[in-house]
């Protein structure tokens, strides 16, 4: 007897088929679900898989039979993950980008151009002239002292005598 091919309606399944829902549909649920666990693990492990799954559901879409969607499906994944994963782990690998604006002054030195004291003083920081006020208030720094730069608040340099 052949295998059973009706539905639960009573109507015949079509080919490529599992119950009511085509195997498409089931290789993009895959496809997803990989993407998902992708996002939440961050390794760029599953990435390739969910790949190998979406190709896997065109291939199943376009009416090839199970065979050829699971070969596609480890044929793609596998191209990949040998292709894309060393990559993905040169990338992670890569130092943090360079700090850019008022945030790459912080930890640079400077030279103090008018005296630093309470809400009054100038500094001198790459090249520029910046207002600066002592880290610590107590703090006097005279002019031609080196100063290391600790915070910037706005347009004014929070700074300590070195």
């Amino acid at each position: 007897m052949a295998a059973n091919t009706w539905g639960l309606t009573g109507r015949a399944n079509a080919p490529g088929t599992i119950g009511k829902v085509d195997a498409w549909v089931i290789w993009l649920i895959v496809a997803v679900l990989f993407g998902v666990g992708e996002i939440a693990t961050l390794g760029f492990f599953l990435a390739p898989f969910a790949a190998g799954a979406l190709v896997a559901a065109i291939v199943a879409g376009a009416g090839a039979g199970a065979i050829a969607a699971w070969a596609v499906f480890l044929v793609v994944s596998l191209v990949a993950l040998a292709t894309l994963r060393p990559v993905a782990a040169r990338h992670m690998r890569q130092a943090p980008s360079l700090r850019t604006g008022t945030a790459a002054l912080v930890g640079r030195t400077g030279t103090v151009v008018e005296r630093v004291a309470g809400d009054e003083g100038c500094v001198r920081i790459e090249g520029e002239i910046w207002t600066a006020r002592p880290y610590d208030e107590d703090e006097v720094i005279e002019a031609g002292k080196r100063v290391h730069v600790l915070e910037i608040r706005g347009a004014t340099a929070l700074v300590a005598a070195e």
